[in-house]
C-alpha cells in the first residue's frame, strides 16, 4: 500500500506532545465502518485495537446507530447530570434483565463518570468508606488509570511517575505466574497479611484485572482467581475485579471473571458498556456496600443519556440470546490461537509466548524491541495493532467482537507477514 504524507502540522505545532496513538499511526483517520478505518486519501486499515477495547461492536454499528439517530433526532435529554430520564431506565433494565440477573449478580448500578478510572477511583472510595481502612493491594504490571488513585495501583513506572507526587495507600502483590511457579499461590501475600512485623496496613481491598491488557496479555487462571477470592472473604477484604477492558464480552462471557465461577464484591465496567465508544462507565457492588451518602460522589458527566441509547441497543441486539456472543467469540478466539500456534512456529527462535483468551490476545518476543517494529511494520502493510507490556515488548491483538472470520484471516496473515519482515 503506497501512502502519501498526510499533513499533520496542526497536530504538531498546536497539540500536546501527550499525544500517543498518532505517533505510531501516523496518518489522518477520516471514517470507520465495522472493522475498517480510512484515511482522508482513502487508504484501508483493518483495526485490531478496537479503540483500546471501547469498541466491541465495531465502528458505526448500524444497530447502535439508528437508536443513536432516532433519539437525537426526537430531541431526546443529552445531558442529564444524574436525573431520572426514559433513556437511563430504559439501560437500566435492560442491564438488570439481560446481564444481571441471567448470572444472579445482586449488584447495584453506580454511574460515577464517564472513564474507566473514574469508576476505579469510586471503587476504591467506597472499600475504604466501607471497611474504615486506607490500604489497597494490587498486583504487578496492573493498570487501573491515570488518575491519582487509580496510578496508586497501577504497576507500570512511567506511568506512575507522571504522578509528581508519592503515590500512597497502596501495595502490589505478584500477579498470577509472576514468579514463574516458584512460589506457591499467595504465599507472600497471606505472610504479610499474617506478621505483625511485616509493615503491611490490613487492606480495605484488593483490586485485580482477570486478564492484565496494558500489562502485557498476562491471564489469571481460574484456580488463582478462586484462590483470591476465598483469600479475600477469610481475611475480610473486599475483591474488586476492574474488569473495564476485558468486560462486556472481551473474554467470552460478559463478565471477564465468570469462568472462575466467583462474585466481586465490586466490579467496575468502562470502554465497551455504551457500544458505540461514547464515554460511560459503571461501578458494580453488591447491596450492602451501598453505604454512600446523596452527592457523597459525583461528576457533571455521570448522566450521558446518548451512551445510555446505544449501551441499550447493544445488550439487546448481542446479548438478549444468552450464549450466542459468547460462543461466536470463543470460535474467534480459536481461530486468532491457531494463527498465533503457526506464526510461533515459522519463528520459534523469536517467540517467546502467545497468550490469550476469547478475543484479547498477545504474542511476546526475545527481542524486547521487536514487538514494536512489527506494529509499524503491520500499519504499512494496512493493520492496526498496538503494543502493551512495561517495555511494549508485547504485540496485542483486540479486534471487534464482530469481526468476521475472513477479517481475522486476513489480519492474522498481515500480522504473520510483518512478523517474518521485522526479523
Amino acid at each position: 500500500m503506497t501512502i502519501t504524507q498526510p499533513d499533520l502540522s496542526v497536530f504538531e505545532t498546536l497539540e500536546s506532545e501527550v499525544r500517543s496513538y498518532c505517533r505510531g499511526w501516523p496518518t489522518v483517520f477520516d471514517r470507520a465502518v465495522g472493522s475498517r478505518m480510512y484515511d482522508e486519501d482513502g487508504h484501508e486499515y483493518l483495526d485490531f485495537f478496537a479503540g483500546a477495547g471501547s469498541l466491541n461492536y465495531g465502528h458505526n454499528n448500524p444497530v447502535l446507530k439508528r437508536a443513536l439517530i432516532d433519539y437525537l433526532a426526537r430531541d431526546g435529554v443529552t445531558h442529564g447530570l444524574d436525573m431520572s430520564t426514559t433513556a437511563k431506565r430504559a439501560f437500566l433494565e435492560s442491564f438488570q434483565n439481560l446481564v444481571l440477573r441471567p448470572r444472579d449478580l445482586p449488584y447495584k448500578v453506580m454511574f460515577p463518570g464517564p472513564t474507566g478510572t473514574n469508576a476505579v477511583e469510586a471503587a476504591l472510595k467506597l472499600a475504604r468508606k466501607v471497611k474504615g481502612r486506607e490500604a489497597i493491594v494490587s498486583f504487578t504490571n496492573a493498570f487501573h488509570g491515570m488518575s491519582l488513585g487509580s496510578l496508586a495501583v497501577t504497576g507500570n513506572a512511567f506511568k506512575r511517575a507522571g504522578a509528581g507526587i508519592p503515590l500512597v495507600h497502596g501495595t502490589p502483590m505478584p500477579f498470577d505466574n509472576y514468579l514463574d511457579g516458584q512460589v506457591p499461590d499467595f504465599l507472600w501475600f497471606e505472610r504479610l497479611l499474617e506478621d505483625q512485623g511485616s509493615g503491611l496496613n490490613r487492606p480495605a481491598a484488593v483490586i485485580v484485572e482477570t486478564v492484565q491488557g496494558e500489562g502485557g496479555i498476562n491471564v489469571a487462571r481460574a484456580e488463582w482467581l478462586r484462590g483470591l477470592a476465598e483469600l479475600c472473604e477469610r481475611r475480610d477484604m473486599l475483591l474488586i475485579v476492574d474488569d473495564i477492558q476485558m468486560g462486556c464480552g472481551r473474554t467470552g462471557a460478559f463478565f471477564s471473571f465468570e469462568e472462575a465461577g466467583i462474585t466481586p464484591d465490586i466490579v467496575t465496567v468502562s470502554k465497551s458498556i455504551s457500544g458505540y465508544g461514547l464515554p460511560m462507565s459503571l461501578c458494580l457492588f453488591k447491596p450492602e456496600l451501598d453505604v454512600w451518602e446523596p452527592g457523597e460522589h459525583n461528576g457533571t458527566f455521570r448522566g450521558n443519556n446518548p451512551a445510555f441509547v446505544t449501551a441499550t441497543a447493544a445488550l439487546e441486539a448481542y446479548w438478549a440470546d444468552g450464549s450466542a456472543m459468547e460462543k461466536q467469540t470463543r470460535t474467534r478466539g480459536e481461530q486468532v490461537e491457531q494463527a498465533l500456534i503457526s506464526i510461533t512456529e515459522e519463528n520459534l527462535a523469536d517467540v517467546k509466548e502467545y497468550r490469550g483468551r476469547g478475543l484479547v490476545w498477545g504474542m511476546e518476543f526475545h527481542d524486547r524491541t521487536r514487538a514494536e517494529r512489527v506494529a509499524r511494520r503491520a500499519f504499512e502493510l494496512g493493520l492496526l495493532i498496538e503494543t502493551s507490556g512495561p517495555e511494549s515488548e508485547v504485540v496485542k491483538l483486540l479486534p471487534a467482537l464482530t469481526v468476521t472470520p475472513d477479517e481475522l484471516d486476513e489480519g492474522l496473515t498481515t500480522l504473520a507477514r510483518a512478523v517474518r519482515e521485522t526479523a
